[in-house]
């Protein structure tokens, strides 16, 4: 089943358990979505009985051998194309997350190799999110959240979430960004670059550090 709605499922699903263990609920792909409960289930019935995820009623929802691969695809598309934005055309990291989702649905695999090529195949987009390779391999070193980090942990920032601008362009603003080195006083306090700073409170759930 060929659509973008599909696509955007499997990313979900896929994204959900990429830097936790937890597998999604129906309910919560529905809050991620921003869609009903009803659409959820019709579209995950669809799903598994194409073969991309497996799903038993009231149960999470896993993305098959297939879906995971399906998945892999267009995160490696989306992922490409916010690195594209930011390096060309001066995207801040915080603008380039709803134009990938448009974009990431339009473009040819002839031209996403080309984007991948020029910018030299990179492993890593803007916010830290591991670039899946064109065999759909993903290379991350070890994490830890910084809400679950012990004080006094000292580690790079390996990832942000895209999911917030406003905590984006505040983390910025502080100097909290990919490749910073940080030692942990606190879920929404670190030292970097000899001075002590205070987070945002979403920030224990949404930056990750090297373990």
């Amino acid at each position: 089943m060929a659509s973008p709605a599909a696509d955007d499922y499997l990313k979900t699903v896929y994204s959900h358990t990429e830097w936790q263990d937890e597998a999604i609920t129906p309910s919560a792909l529905a809050a991620k979505l921003g869609v009903a409960p009803s659409s959820v289930t019709e579209m995950v019935k669809k799903l598994g009985a194409a073969g991309l995820v497996s799903h038993v009623p009231y149960g999470a929802v896993r993305l098959t051998p297939a879906g995971e691969a399906r998945a892999l695809s267009m995160v490696r598309r989306h992922r490409l194309i916010e690195t594209w934005l930011v390096g060309d055309f001066g995207y801040a990291w915080d603008e380039v997350h709803d134009e990938a989702e448009v974009l990431e649905h339009t473009i040819s695999d002839r031209l996403l190799g080309k984007i991948d090529e020029r910018l030299g195949h990179p492993r890593f987009d803007p916010h830290g999110d591991a670039i899946p390779d064109a065999d759909g391999h993903v290379h991350r070193a070890a994490f830890v959240l910084l809400g679950s980090a012990p004080t006094a942990h000292e580690g790079r920032v390996l990832r942000v979430s895209d999911r917030d601008p406003g905590l984006l362009r505040a983390l910025e603003n502080v100097g909290l960004v990919v490749g910073r080195a940080v030692t942990v006083q606190g879920a929404d306090r670190v030292t970097l670059d000899g001075r002590t700073v205070a987070l945002p409170a979403e920030a224990g759930d949404a930056v990750w550090l090297t373990a």
